[in-house]
């Protein structure tokens, strides 16, 4: 079974958004994978993480999807901040995002309630 990891929280520093990883299950060894999928059953965005041996997921629900429409405005990729202050570029999530919001626009193979959902948060992003 893979790891889900859940983003809830996030900030913009010095032009830089950072997304928080608060888990307390020890220390968590991971690299960016470089790709975005959707988990449409919970309506949300995966960003891939390599865990050595394995792939485990980061989770963007609904609720920090503000983020990431101002990650598709300034075309820059986020970063994920560590418990111990550390943090890692998420290479490639901006391209990919863009790339899966545009298809996921009225594309039904991603269910009604995520296409509506994509379409209201990202309607700025896909009116341009």
């Amino acid at each position: 079974m893979r790891n889900v990891f859940i983003i809830d929280d996030f900030r913009f520093e010095d032009g830089d958004l950072y997304f928080s990883l608060n888990e307390s299950h020890g220390e968590i060894q991971i690299q960016p994978a470089g790709q975005v999928l959707t988990d449409s059953d919970s309506i949300a965005f995966i960003y891939v993480v390599d865990e050595g041996n394995e792939y485990g997921y980061l989770q963007f629900p609904k609720k920090v999807w503000s983020a990431l429409v101002m990650i598709l405005k300034t075309k820059k990729d986020p970063l994920l901040r560590f418990n111990n202050g550390e943090s890692i570029l998420l290479h490639n999530f901006a391209n990919e995002l863009e790339m899966l919001v545009f298809n996921i626009q009225g594309n039904g193979n991603y269910g009604e309630a995520f296409v509506q959902a994509v379409e209201e948060t990202f309607k700025e992003i896909l009116e341009q």
